[in-house]
């Protein structure tokens, strides 16, 4: 760190959590620096001392970038609180975090690493970046189903209407969808909204990464060519 970094991108980069959970995490009165309870806005310059949850915080010189095939009943949240975190699941050796969520009861693809700009440009919805997962419903699912929700729908809950998508129809009752946005339990508004209930929620890919036959429960490292083609996707420099 040559220069001087507001506080939760420090957090971020040292791969403690994501910005947005940092932010949190400072607001709470969880961070200090130079043992002073930091604030937002705060930076963090060459030799400060940082300390979370009552250890110190330093910034990982390796980059990190996992895929792992999460199970159903894991959290997607870095919160110690949360007894089911997918950070204690996991029990990686370094610090790691996940990048955005995958609902509890849903299981499949989910990032994690310790690069704050990595993890703030994949979860960044204007970049329309593709998500796809298969889904299955409780009945036998009509043509006319398949082409209201890859319309867009309007989810009076969150009073947002869905971006056109990709729809197509894989079995009697299941379906592949690919997203480009990630509104709260999206798929499964969706779906309510016609009448289908979702048995099964499972992502396959997140933009050029796919679960593969990933076992449940484990985890990859992204690298070499697949590595390179994301971060050419994102526009950032490996």
């Amino acid at each position: 760190m040559a220069e001087a970094i507001r506080i939760n991108k420090y957090l971020s980069e040292a791969g403690v959590c994501s910005r947005r959970e940092a932010d949190r995490q400072i607001e709470k009165g969880a961070v200090t620096i130079n043992g002073r309870t930091a604030v937002m806005g705060d930076k963090v310059a060459p030799g400060d001392l940082v300390v979370y949850g009552g250890k110190r915080v330093s910034q990982e010189d390796e980059a990190i970038l996992l895929a792992v095939n999460k199970p159903p009943g894991i959290v997607c949240t870095s919160e110690k609180r949360e007894a089911d975190n997918i950070v204690d699941f996991l029990g990686y050796p370094k610090r790691v975090y996940p990048i955005g969520r995958l609902d509890k009861t849903s299981h499949g693809l989910i990032l994690m690493t310790n690069q704050g700009e990595l993890a703030n440009q994949i979860m960044r919805s204007r970049n329309y970046h593709e998500k796809e997962y298969i889904v299955k419903v409780n009945k036998d699912i009509s043509e006319n189903f398949l082409m209201n929700i890859s319309s867009g729908v309007y989810l009076e809950e969150l009073d947002a209407t869905t971006r056109p998508c990709t729809v197509e129809r894989v079995g009697r009752r299941a379906f592949r969808i690919i997203l480009t946005q990630g509104l709260n339990r999206q798929i499964r508004r969706m779906c309510e909204q016609f009448q289908y209930r979702v048995m099964d929620l499972k992502r396959v890919r997140i933009l050029n990464i796919r679960l593969g036959d990933l076992k449940e429960g484990t985890y990859r490292k992204v690298e070499g060519q697949e590595l390179e083609e994301l971060m050419a996707q994102l526009g950032l420099k490996k």
